[in-house]
């Protein structure tokens, strides 16, 4: 690499590689995520913000903060800064459909018992797309235990989600019928999830490679590009510990651009980024 990449200034602060290598390393440590070369301007742009929001003039004391005293805490306004959060309603519709076409009667018939978890929430999309499908598909659902767990490291898209309030062109995807009293309009162009939808998720903030406090097991996973941003060694240990939550048949979603092919051998691949667990 030159030494112009190396030390060019990306904009009114310089921004060195040692400084990228030490934040991506930080980064890396803290989540897992794996910061390449592209991903340079991009926290650049990220971390900017939060230069001029502590008043720093430098990465290099920007970096001093994240290893000073009460570091902690801005290491988690960093993560939550760097974290790319691209989401939707009933994104990658395939899998709600196999979802409320063919699992949830089968699950149905099994129990009353009902496990989902959305891991990588963002701002709370995915798991409202799954709570509208439990109340669209299950006309016994109330009087069923069905429980959406829904996760995501950076906490200030938990708190976003929790709200359930978005504006109304975000809601375009969901479908005519799922729409009823689920969504309630709300002033300046805002729609609010309904307390039936919101009854049935719980929000927390969780980093997927540390230890997790729930017990399961979950009848479903949702995990859509998220371990784009792990190495193969992480993404294997993370789908292991996936298995090893889910109950036995249990179904694993993932995104549209990834693939357990050479990372685990304890699902089946179903197609369409769908797999059920093997053993």
């Amino acid at each position: 690499m030159s030494s112009t990449l190396q030390d060019a200034p990306l904009g009114d602060v310089p921004f060195t590689e040692e400084d990228f290598t030490a934040i991506a390393a930080m980064v890396r440590e803290a989540s897992g995520i794996m910061l390449g070369p592209t991903k340079r301007d991009l926290i650049y742009g990220r971390l900017r913000r939060r230069l001029r929001a502590l008043s720093l003039g430098s990465f290099a004391a920007y970096r001093a903060v994240l290893d000073g005293e009460g570091g902690a805490e801005e290491r988690v306004r960093m993560i939550n800064a760097v974290t790319t959060n691209l989401t939707g309603f009933f994104r990658e519709k395939h899998h709600f459909e196999h979802l409320a076409r063919q699992l949830l009667p089968s699950l149905s018939r099994q129990g009353h018992r009902l496990r989902i978890w959305s891991a990588g929430c963002s701002s709370g999309e995915e798991p409202y797309s799954l709570a509208l499908t439990l109340l669209g598909t299950l006309p016994d659902l109330a009087a069923r235990d069905a429980r959406i767990l829904a996760t995501d490291i950076d906490t200030s898209m938990v708190e976003t989600a929790a709200t359930g309030r978005y504006p109304v062109e975000r809601l375009a995807p969901v479908p005519e019928a799922l729409r009823g009293h689920h969504l309630l309009p709300r002033e300046a162009g805002q729609v609010e999830m309904g307390p039936e939808a919101k009854a049935l998720i719980t929000f927390r903030s969780l980093n997927l490679l540390g230890p997790w406090p729930m017990r399961g097991p979950f009848d479903v996973i949702f995990c859509r590009n998220v371990v784009i941003y792990f190495d193969k060694p992480t993404q294997r240990k993370l789908f292991d510990r996936y298995a090893d939550i889910l109950v036995p048949g249990g179904h694993l979603y993932i995104g549209h651009s990834e693939s357990l092919f050479r990372v685990s051998e304890r699902f089946q691949h179903l197609g369409r980024t769908i797999y059920r667990k093997l053993r």
